[in-house]
């Protein structure tokens, strides 16, 4: 018997053989695609796979490159109808692959959502479930005995690095990156000084890298291009390896810096200009959290993200200049929805598109974002999905495609058959859960097309409960909870058993009667 991993690379082959065919005739009896895997599967038989030796042949299993935007809206790509700038390197993605329309985020916002990625959990069971800071640098760290994608993958064979925002663990910690299956890491490690383009300083696995050419208010140093640098020269090290990277950019975070170069091609462009004051240079916790000043705060959130454009443009470039690219699984994501914070003006950009809410919010705004994976002869070209997926999917994904064995008690479910083309034998989720815990306490569930919000959970007298149909209300406008209290009190229920309970991160709700 063979993995199930072969089994999608042959129906990989045999799909493109059947679609230059029927490109040609549509006669050829389906049957004859069968013969093709069974002849493929006799070939293969002759390079002695064995799926027991996770690394006897590395040759087919794929590099990973997993881009995640950091506060990037669902429309804030132009394929996905942003206007006021383009995403071409973006756009070609999607062009060369499949764009997941229906994918949701771990969070809301940024360390549960990783963790939720990482872990193969929502946030009801996942070990980091809210923005918890640990002083003087970093966040509360994701506990020893959890089981990352990084890990394994690491122990499948593969090289792995992390190069972004991590804040997922303090340096040092059980949390920090090296400690959870990451070989290399380089960027920031908390989130907090994550807010800063021109950084003090940068980690590099257990080395500060003090970056002299921002000392004091100098910016001479560009966060994301030195973390890039290193990103492009981890490919080029490994290129005779299997390689996992991780690249989580800050991108486009606020604080809304861009280079001068990227500046220019928008200044006056995007008017009427919205200019934010923050904090600067002689001011307390400057670069220390506060998000710096910008006068041109549209001009620097469309630069921004047309600099993360190049960059995504330059991994393609240097994979394909490798001759990596053809052997290359790309997948390019956003950890929540779009901010309001340091001057960013989402309204203004439409960067949620027809979605309701933002950051924060468990509205579909917050946590529906952009999804596209590239696989260059793998996935179907220039190809849309509605399968529901969502963060806590990427691990049992990756875990079936390398052919490894995913931890038990995840929630997540893989969605490697939408991938090979094979929707007929996808599974679906029986339902999806988030929960956030700040501003009062909110909770969502969405099962098929209904979507249940529940607002100021943790105050009994202040709840507030909506239920709508996203297939004919996507933008969430008309709560029909009165309407279907039959519904509401199913969508309860699975709030109410969906979670574990966390001493970490204590979600004390009140008893509920949705009657």
């Amino acid at each position: 018997m063979y993995s199930r991993r072969v089994f999608y690379y042959l129906q990989f082959v045999s799909d493109n053989i059947m679609q230059s065919i029927n490109q040609s005739s549509q006669r050829v009896s389906t049957n004859f695609r069968y013969y093709l895997v069974l002849l493929a599967i006799s070939f293969m038989g002759c390079l002695n796979i064995d799926r027991d030796d996770q690394n006897s042949d590395l040759s087919i299993k794929p590099n990973i490159v997993l881009i995640l935007a950091d506060d990037l809206g669902y429309g804030d790509l132009s394929i996905l109808g942003q206007e006021k700038f383009n995403t071409p390197n973006i756009d070609q993605l999607a062009k060369d692959g499949m764009i997941f329309t229906q994918h949701y985020s771990g969070s809301t916002v940024c360390a549960p959502s990783r963790s939720s990625l990482l872990t193969g959990k929502h946030t009801g069971n996942t070990y980091i479930r809210g923005n918890k800071e640990r002083r003087p640098e970093g966040q509360h760290p994701l506990e020893d005995e959890a089981i990352t994608m990084a890990e394994l993958l690491k122990n499948a064979g593969y090289i792995t690095g992390a190069f972004g925002k991590w804040g997922l663990g303090y340096p040092g910690s059980v949390g920090d990156p090296n400690n959870q299956g990451f070989d290399k890491f380089y960027g920031y490690n908390c989130q907090r000084l994550g807010h800063h383009y021109y950084p003090y300083h940068l980690w590099d696995n257990q080395q500060k890298i003090i970056l002299e050419g921002n000392i004091g208010s100098k910016t001479e140093v560009y966060g994301p291009e030195i973390i890039h640098s290193q990103a492009l020269k981890f490919i080029e090290e490994h290129r005779d390896t299997t390689f996992f990277m991780y690249y989580p950019s800050i991108i486009p975070h606020a604080e809304l810096f861009a280079p001068e170069e990227y500046m220019e091609k928008y200044r006056g462009k995007l008017e009427p200009e919205k200019a934010y004051q923050g904090v600067d240079y002689g001011e307390e916790k400057f670069r220390d959290g506060p998000y710096g000043s910008q006068p041109e705060s549209h001009a620097a959130f469309a630069a921004m993200v047309d600099y993360l454009d190049m960059q995504v443009g330059e991994i393609v470039t240097k994979l394909k200049d490798l001759n990596l690219y053809d052997n290359t699984l790309i997948i390019f994501t956003s950890d929540n929805g779009p901010h309001r914070e340091g001057g960013a003006d989402p309204d203004f950009f439409n960067s949620n598109g027809d979605l309701r809410g933002y950051k924060r919010d468990l509205y579909e705004g917050g946590i529906r974002v952009p999804m596209i994976a590239t696989w260059d002869n793998m996935i179907n070209k220039d190809s849309r999905t509605d399968h529901i997926s969502a963060f806590w999917d990427f691990l049992p994904t990756i875990s079936e495609l390398v052919g490894v064995e995913s931890p038990r008690n995840i929630d997540g479910i893989s969605f490697l058959p939408t991938l090979s083309g094979n929707p007929s034998n996808q599974e679906k989720h029986e339902y999806l859960y988030w929960e956030f815990h700040e501003l009062g306490g909110r909770q969502a569930v969405r099962k098929d097309n209904w979507k249940l919000v529940r607002y100021n959970v943790l105050n009994k007298k202040k709840i507030r409960t909506e239920l709508y149909d996203l297939s004919n209300d996507v933008g969430e406008t008309n709560n029909i909870a009165s309407k279907y209290p039959e519904i509401v009190q199913e969508l309860t229920s699975i709030m109410d058993s969906a979670r574990t309970s966390s001493s970490v991160f204590p979600f004390n709700i009140p008893e509920y009667d949705s009657k």
